[in-house]
C-alpha cells in the first residue's frame, strides 16, 4: 500500500498539470462577465460537454483522417493543410459547436450577449483540458508548461470568436431575424475552424518558416483575443 502512494501522487501532479490551465483561464472568463453570473451547474455542464465532444472527435478524426489518407498521398505538400483544416479544425470545432448549441441555445439563462462567449469558452476549455491530461499521461510533465501556454489558450482564442458570434445569433434570433441568426452561427463555426486550422497547419508543418507564422499568428491572436473579451464585457447587452 505505502508502495502504491508515490505513484498516486504523480498521477495527481500530473493531472493537475494537466487540467490547472484550464481552470485559471476558465476563472478568468468567469470574471468577466461583470452583470449577471452564469449558474456554476450551467458551466460545469458545459465544461463536461467539452469532454464529450473531445471523445467524439477522437473517433471522427480517425475516421476522417482515413479518408484524407485514401484520397491525398501523406508525402504530398497540401496533406497537412487538408488534414489540419478538413478533418482537425472542422471535426473539434463542429463536436465543440454542436454540444454548445445543444446545451444553451434554449436555455433561459442565455439572456445577455456576452453569454455567448462564456458558454463557447467553457465547452472548448472542458475540450482543452481531457486533450491536455491525454498529452500530459502520454508525454510527460516536459510538455505541460508548453501546451498551458499554447494550446490551451489557443482553445480559449478559437471559442472566443465562435462565443462571439453565438452571441449575436441568440440575438437576432429574438429579433425575428432569422436570416442573420444563421449567418452568425456559420461565421462563428467558420471562424473557430480558420483560426484551429491556421494553428495546427503551423504546428504540424515543424519548418523554420513555419514557426515562425507561428509565434507572430499566436501573439497576434492572443492579444486580439484578450482585448476582445474586454471589449465584448464592457459593451454587454441584454439580447
Amino acid at each position: 500500500m505505502f508502495f502504491l502512494a508515490p505513484i498516486y501522487y504523480l498521477i495527481i501532479i500530473y493531472v493537475l498539470a494537466a487540467v490547472l490551465p484550464a481552470f485559471f483561464l476558465m476563472k478568468y472568463i468567469y470574471k468577466q462577465d461583470t452583470i449577471e453570473k452564469e449558474p456554476p451547474g450551467l458551466l460545469w455542464s458545459l465544461a463536461l460537454k467539452g469532454v464529450l465532444a473531445a471523445l467524439a472527435s477522437i473517433i471522427l478524426e480517425m475516421l476522417g483522417k482515413s479518408v484524407l489518407n485514401w484520397l491525398v498521398d501523406p508525402d504530398n505538400p497540401k496533406y497537412v493543410v487538408l488534414l489540419a483544416f478538413l478533418v482537425v479544425a472542422v471535426v473539434e470545432e463542429g463536436t465543440k459547436f454542436f454540444f454548445l448549441y445543444r446545451q444553451t441555445w434554449n436555455d433561459f439563462n442565455f439572456n445577455y450577449r456576452f453569454d455567448g462567449i462564456i458558454y463557447a469558452v467553457f465547452v472548448s476549455l472542458g475540450f482543452a483540458a481531457f486533450e491536455n491530461i491525454n498529452y500530459v499521461f502520454s508525454y510527460g510533465l516536459s510538455v505541460a508548461l508548453p501546451r498551458a501556454v499554447l494550446s490551451i489558450p489557443g482553445h480559449m482564442g478559437f471559442a472566443v470568436l465562435m462565443g462571439l458570434f453565438y452571441g449575436r445569433a441568440k440575438l437576432c434570433a429574438n429579433r425575428g431575424n432569422r436570416f442573420s441568426c444563421k449567418i452568425n452561427l456559420f461565421m462563428g463555426y467558420i471562424a473557430a475552424v480558420f483560426l484551429h486550422g491556421v494553428y495546427d497547419t503551423c504546428c504540424m508543418s515543424g519548418t523554420t518558416q513555419s514557426t515562425f507564422i507561428f509565434v507572430v499568428f499566436v501573439a497576434v491572436m492572443y492579444l486580439a483575443v484578450f482585448l476582445l473579451i474586454r471589449h465584448e464585457s464592457r459593451t454587454n447587452a441584454p439580447i
